[in-house]
């Protein structure tokens, strides 16, 4: 049976998971023809790059927003902050669209049914933190098309991976403070605890923010335990780089797949 195990020993996040499962194996172009049948594809780019953190190889994805361009005259508003780019000038999508969107895509039912229980589980968070039922839910950070696309790409990469079963270490949050919506807030930010109630958190002295709500919710709803590298045959490798850089800590994801 096909095991693959996230070590999550500099935290995890969509982009992160994406460049590890791309880095072990799977199948870049395939994913981009998979994406499309989303219909968003005039929404964005995707690049994939090979970068070196701290003395490891890894593979670097990032979506690219084709509207940012069209938005650069009304930044005045915002705090610009690097960081947040992420986070602040999409079109918020409710999680009543985001359903929609995948059940129109005409994936495979796994894929489907994987991406939208990731997305069910950020939902849920969000909505017990903002008082709202489940459909209402509106995702600011989260409805941004490049969570849709990792989230969406990370449940095609491992059904063509063929993975069978997924076991996670515990997830480390990081520490300091994050700016997000809603203003200044500790690390981890409120979804991405309450997205990880009942899973191991692991202790981390770096500063900033490890585990993103998307990253907390890929491994919150797909890893069956939270433990030490499982006993496997170890048949592929991948580390999936993340944006930061720490002077003595390698920022990537490592994906571990064996049988």
């Amino acid at each position: 049976m096909k095991i693959l195990y996230f070590d999550c020993f500099s935290g995890i996040s969509g982009d992160m998971v994406i460049g590890a499962l791309i880095d072990a194996g799977g199948d870049s172009d395939n994913l981009v023809q998979e994406l499309k049948k989303l219909n968003i594809k005039n929404e964005y780019e995707l690049k994939f790059d090979k970068v070196i953190k701290n003395g490891i190889t890894s593979t670097k994805f990032d979506v690219l927003l084709t509207h940012e361009k069209h938005e650069e005259g009304h930044e005045d508003n915002h705090k610009h902050d690097h960081d947040l780019e992420e986070h602040e000038h999409h079109d918020h999508r409710s999680y009543k669209d985001i359903v929609k969107l995948i059940k129109a895509a005409e994936f495979s039912e796994e894929v489907q049914s994987t991406a939208i229980n990731i997305f069910k589980r950020i939902g849920v968070a969000e909505g017990k933190i903002h008082g709202v039922p489940l459909d209402e839910v509106h995702f600011h950070e989260v409805g941004a098309v490049d969570s849709i696309i990792d989230i969406v790409g990370t449940a095609i990469l491992l059904n063509q991976l063929n993975i069978k079963m997924i076991k996670s270490s515990p997830i480390p949050v990081g520490s300091g403070k994050i700016h997000i919506d809603h203003g200044v807030y500790p690390v981890p930010a409120p979804a991405t605890l309450e997205i990880l109630r009942g899973i191991p958190i692991a202790k981390s002295d770096l500063s900033g923010e490890l585990a993103t709500p998307t990253g907390a919710a890929i491994a919150g709803e797909l890893a069956t335990e939270f433990c030490t590298i499982p006993a496997m045959t170890v048949e592929s490798i991948g580390y999936g780089a993340g944006t930061k850089s720490f002077p003595n800590h390698p920022n990537v994801l490592r994906v571990i797949i064996g049988e």
